[in-house]
């Protein structure tokens, strides 16, 4: 199903970059306090200052319309829009970045470790 839904979107997945590069995000990945999730939101890994948390909110928002908007005119459900973007923001996790898989638990790409990609992701 993921490879069909990928298929459907291809590269209409991208999320507005303005909309998850604020310093304040940037940092908050690079501390490995907020990560890339499997269903294409970001998530809080460990604490964060309220401002931050705002901001992580903000792109989730934006996110979850955008998912919303291909899901429609796609004719798929923002759930699988979701995880699909998911399979291509966990591929740009960067060594030392937190991310979140379906087991819901938090790792850090380790050095020499390849990218976080889920098996059921397109290669």
């Amino acid at each position: 199903m993921i490879r069909l839904i990928a298929l459907l979107l291809g590269i209409a997945l991208a999320v507005p970059a303005a909309a998850q590069n604020s310093p304040a995000i940037r940092a908050a990945k690079a501390a490995g306090q907020v990560g890339e999730r499997y269903d294409g939101y970001i998530g809080f890994a460990s604490y964060l200052p309220a401002e931050t948390r705002r901001q992580v909110e903000a792109v989730n928002i934006r996110r979850r319309s955008h998912y919303a908007n291909l899901a429609a005119a796609r004719g798929v459900s923002p759930q699988d829009v979701g995880i699909t973007a998911g399979c291509v923001t966990l591929r740009s996790v960067q060594v030392g970045e937190a991310y979140l898989l379906a087991d819901n638990r938090w790792r850090r790409r380790a050095p020499g470790q390849s990218a976080p990609v889920p098996n059921y992701c397109t290669p």
